[in-house]
């Protein structure tokens, strides 16, 4: 048999660049990122020369100290990218694959200062005025009417009939959208997301759809986001409010749909996880603490522009270079978590909705949306199994995360009739309700880490393994 040729240092399907220097896009980086990350700290330390798409240069934060260095103090690493110097010296092309995450547009996450302060502030307050007894209420409004569509087929792809549309679904209602446009926004959203031919046009759907909105709730006042944006103190324009309901929908979506799907993976595919869980062990919001360590819903964050010349993790930082931040490989830091069997249940000081000014916003939203739909997923679907052979999943890796494309089930069909519980006024979700029943270990069994998925992927004993041995 011929060996199959080697391909040249700056072909993108090697992983290097010409200049030697690792790259985070192709195929090494799209489908094993953790196994990246380890060798870029194995190479350069906590702070990692990489490239970008068209071998353009950045610096990768992998240290959870030197991540948590760059979000906290935005003087010398500030979010507004018009400070990029390959744009300033003309080498960001118009139809850069990066250019839709690094374009100046008015929102917070792109200032710093007293604008972000404005902005922020009508965001966070705005937000803080869900509460989340209501907001669960939503969660188990829509989750109950996506389980009643699939409930008495059997089968389901867990991604794309209740991951994905769930915090969708849940966050039209929270800005105000009529029920009735909720589908339909929820698929323009996904298809802009996954860069389709037709992304162009379903941003423009969005955008359009929100325009319209503001225009509505300023006749028509509702308690929703997008009304007390209108009546906030903070005088945003109508440009404003449209991009920042974009960004609370395109935020909920892509984090809270990656942490839906990581979290029913591990029920469905480690069985010590969900005994400990349906024992009284851990409760769930334990559990969702404990994957946003693991497998944070974004990998990866390309967020801050060097504002003068500095250091970084023993590297020459210079003006207007591009720094992107390692959440994955942060929250794996040996520095941190040198056994990474160890619980850390209440420990929330993992990466996975960044820090400093620009922590994520709307984490606590993301927490109950998941929380409660997972609970109501396997409360009315307790005998959920996968329906392919654990390593045929297939995942699609992007600079910024990587998720799985689906997740099929099959369970004991419910008849139709079943629909009628979801009919029942929707009550809260406990925070900490046990999941349903699952078999619990055997006696002995030796227990080992399912995968953290590469990167530090030697066999360790697992978290939970540890809950089972302190009966």
């Amino acid at each position: 048999m011929s060996t199959p040729p080697t391909p040249p240092p700056g072909c993108p399907a090697h992983g290097l660049g010409p200049d030697g220097l690792r790259r985070l896009y192709g195929p090494e980086a799209e489908t094993d990122p953790m196994g990246l990350y380890e060798k870029l700290r194995a190479e350069h330390g906590t702070v990692a020369p990489v490239l970008v798409h068209g071998d353009l240069p950045a610096w990768l934060v992998l240290g959870h100290r030197e991540n948590l260095d760059v979000t906290r103090t935005p003087s010398r690493f500030t979010r507004d990218p018009r400070g990029w110097r390959e744009r300033r010296e003309g080498r960001v092309p118009a139809d850069h694959p990066l250019n839709p995450m690094t374009t100046w547009v008015p929102v917070c996450t792109f200032v710093d200062g007293t604008e972000h302060q404005r902005l922020r502030g009508a965001l966070t307050d705005s937000l803080d005025r869900f509460e989340g007894r209501g907001v669960r209420r939503y969660v188990n409004r829509f989750a109950g009417q996506l389980i009643d569509a699939f409930e008495s087929d059997g089968h389901v792809d867990l991604i794309a009939d209740f991951a994905e549309p769930l915090p969708m679904l849940v966050m039209t209602q929270l800005v105000g959208m009529p029920e009735e446009s909720g589908p339909r926004l929820v698929e323009a959203t996904r298809d802009l997301l996954k860069g389709t031919e037709t992304a162009l046009a379903s941003n423009d759907y969005v955008m359009g759809a929100l325009a319209q909105l503001v225009e509505r709730r300023k006749s028509v006042p509702g308690h929703d986001l997008t009304t007390w944006f209108l009546q906030h103190s903070a005088g945003l324009t109508d440009e404003e409010i449209v991009t920042h309901l974009r960004v609370v929908l395109v935020a909920a979506f892509e984090t809270t749909a990656n942490l839906i799907a990581s979290t029913l993976r591990l029920v469905l595919t480690d069985r010590r996880f969900r005994a400990s869980l349906s024992g009284g062990h851990m409760t769930l919001p334990d559990a969702l603490e404990q994957v946003l360590w693991d497998e944070p819903p974004l990998t990866a964050v390309l967020a801050r522009w060097a504002t003068g010349d500095t250091t970084l993790g023993g590297q020459q930082i210079k003006d207007g270079d591009m720094l992107i931040l390692g959440l994955a490989a942060g929250n794996v830091d040996p520095e941190i978590r040198p056994d990474l069997s160890t619980p850390v249940h209440g420990n929330r000081s993992h990466l996975a909705f960044s820090s400093g000014p620009h922590e994520c916003p709307g984490q606590d939203i993301g927490r109950a949306i998941a929380d409660t739909g997972i609970d109501a997923l396997l409360t009315r679907l307790p005998d959920l199994e996968l329906a392919v052979p654990e390593p045929e999943l297939q995942w699609r890796g992007t600079l910024m995360s990587q998720h799985l494309t689906a997740l099929p089930v099959t369970f004991t069909p419910c008849p139709k009739g079943g629909a009628d519980r979801a009919a029942q006024p929707a009550q809260p979700a406990p925070v900490a309700r046990p999941l349903p029943a699952a078999a619990a270990p055997e006696p002995g069994q030796p227990v080992t880490v399912p995968a953290p998925r590469s990167g530090r992927r030697e066999r360790l004993r697992s978290w939970w393994g540890s809950l089972f041995s302190r009966r």
